[in-house]
């Protein structure tokens, strides 16, 4: 794909969406990194409803911490894998506290230091929270990336370099958010949605659908 396709891909997309958001329900950078690290695995529909009764209660690392992995445990037990998330948030919480004067750093060394965040959760928080550059590929953004041609690549790594790379730079800072609520609503995984897509006719993919 050339770089008039992908600036106008973007362009579409932009103008269709001009301040994406993520649907992780969050107000400050904890809340977010809390969400985000929760919902591995598991859908933001089912973790805004466990934050929805927890961060009313709980919503800075002290208080977290302070509810013990099983008390946290009560308030996410509908998420998947609610057990080691609890014991990763804890642990969480207790670095945040002792290392981090209780803030979320704004670095991806000391984010991916941190029990259950990952490189992909490091850079939803660096993007969305502090507004760096960064690119959180997940299933959704790599099933974009490589059907589109937008930026194929045979790993969520090698296709987060890729995107970097080949973004045109005025969409870097929103285009994680472009990408993945496309492929969550219109590039779906069983059957994208090609006669709603906006960006159809320049998508390189060879099996669209008609109907």
């Amino acid at each position: 794909m050339n770089k008039e396709k992908r600036t106008e891909i973007f362009t579409r997309l932009r103008d269709q969406n001009p301040e994406p958001k993520t649907e992780l329900e969050y107000s400050t950078p904890f809340e977010l990194l809390l969400a985000v690290a929760l919902s591995a695995q598991a859908t933001d529909v089912s973790v805004n409803k466990a934050t929805r009764k927890l961060f009313p209660v709980a919503n800075t690392p002290e208080a977290v911490y302070e509810l013990g992995v099983e008390g946290l445990s009560e308030y996410i037990k509908t998420i998947g894998l609610y057990n080691s998330k609890a014991k990763n948030a804890i642990a969480m919480c207790k670095i945040l506290i002792e290392k981090h004067n209780s803030e979320v750093p704004q670095t991806r060394e000391a984010l991916e230091e941190l029990p259950g965040v990952g490189r992909k959760t490091a850079n939803v928080v660096l993007n969305t929270a502090f507004r760096q550059i960064a690119m959180a590929v997940d299933t959704h953004i790599d099933r974009v990336s490589n059907r589109t041609k937008i930026a194929p690549g045979k790993n969520v790594r090698e296709v987060e370099d890729k995107l970097l790379r080949l973004v045109p730079k005025e969409f870097l800072m929103d285009a994680h958010h472009w990408l993945i609520l496309h492929g969550r609503y219109v590039c779906t995984a069983r059957k994208p949605k090609c006669t709603a897509c906006i960006i159809e006719d320049l998508c390189e993919f060879k099996e669209k659908t008609s109907d």
